[in-house]
């Protein structure tokens, strides 16, 4: 089970509360604690690492890119992209079907994007 994650600033704070909330299991860190306000998304994917959590995020934009740039270097504990189109309760449960039945060694270098449950290895 996959139990630390570290919430990027663009994420929707109710998802991180709702996942807290529904399985406290979870430690499910907010962007604010850290600070990621304002950080480069190598500058995040760095701070997780450090920290040794998978990235929560919603930015299917930028992130994919800077993900693969960073794992050609070092070693990432995964990222996890969320749809902005998905409600926060489908959210909440996608994400935490994934905490539950993945282990933490098989999101080391992958990208995993929630509806859909596909696991990019780069």
């Amino acid at each position: 089970m996959i139990h630390r994650l570290l919430a990027d600033a663009d994420l929707k704070l109710a998802i991180v509360d709702g996942v807290v909330r529904r399985h406290g299991g979870v430690d499910f860190k907010p962007p604010q604690q850290v600070p990621l306000e304002g950080l480069a998304d190598p500058a995040v994917l760095a701070v997780a690492a450090q920290e040794g959590r998978v990235l929560v995020s919603h930015d299917a934009r930028t992130m994919p890119r800077h993900f693969r740039v960073f794992i050609r270097e070092r070693a990432s504990p995964g990222v996890i992209l969320i749809s902005q189109d998905l409600s926060i309760g489908r959210a909440i449960d996608n994400l935490l079907l994934v905490c539950t039945v993945c282990e933490p060694q098989e999101f080391v270098n992958t990208l995993c994007l929630i509806p859909s449950f596909a696991m990019l290895r780069f």
